[in-house]
């Protein structure tokens, strides 16, 4: 039996602005004054949002955030979305060879203007109704890891939770995605994936590991 419904995370799902985020916001801090790798912001930082990303950054440089890192990270946000990132390997293809009646949404920490803009850059526009992205900073009182945003599209797309695949890359999205009651695909073909990151995943409760968008598409039509 099929899944009923698709719900997928965004950044470091379909395109790959979890590494090149991270890898610039270890360059900027390390410019702050606060030494920091590209493992390290993956480690610390990665799918979060709002004020649990500021928290968690206050937390590592063990103080408040430098005045001057909002406007640098605006700056480089306003570069990004105007000038794109490229979609995680197969990403691209996998939607495009999606069932047409498979109910699909998009769950990510990200503003929807950072995802339509993006979807845009990668040809995928047509391919979700705007009504079907969804933001934790928009849409839900609590965002990832809180399940609230996956619950939340599985309710509008009209598919029961528990037979609805999520697709996710992140420690903070699989927790969230976990506790929602999907069923759980931690996906491992962004840039930002290293060799221990399906254990990290599997460990928080991913009933799978997918490798690339083939292995999703076979988890899809077995589920």
């Amino acid at each position: 039996m099929a899944a009923a419904g698709l719900i997928l995370d965004f950044d470091g799902v379909l395109v790959e602005s979890e590494y090149e985020g991270n890898r610039h916001l270890a360059e900027l801090l390390t410019a702050l004054g606060h030494p920091t790798s590209v493992e390290t912001a993956m480690t610390r930082f990665m799918g979060l949002s709002g004020t649990a990303f500021h928290a968690a950054i206050e937390s590592w440089i063990g103080g408040p955030i430098p005045p001057r890192f909002h406007a640098l990270r605006d700056a480089e946000d306003a570069r990004v979305l105007a000038e794109g990132v490229p979609p995680v390997a197969g990403a691209a293809a996998f939607v495009r060879g999606l069932p047409p009646d498979l109910p699909r949404a998009i769950a990510s920490s990200s503003s929807t203007a950072w995802i339509t803009a993006h979807l845009a850059h990668v040809g995928l526009t047509d391919a979700f109704d705007p009504a079907l992205i969804f933001s934790g900073r928009e849409h839900v009182a609590h965002g990832k890891p809180a399940p609230d945003i996956y619950l939340l599209a599985a309710r509008v797309l009209g598919v029961p939770i528990a037979r609805t695949v999520i697709v996710e890359d992140s420690p903070v999205g699989v927790t969230g995605a976990v506790a929602s009651g999907g069923i759980v695909v931690g996906l491992t073909a962004g840039r930002h994936c290293g060799p221990d990151h399906a254990a990290l995943l599997r460990g928080l409760g991913a009933r799978h590991i997918a490798a690339d968008f083939a292995a999703v598409a076979r988890i899809i039509a077995d589920a």
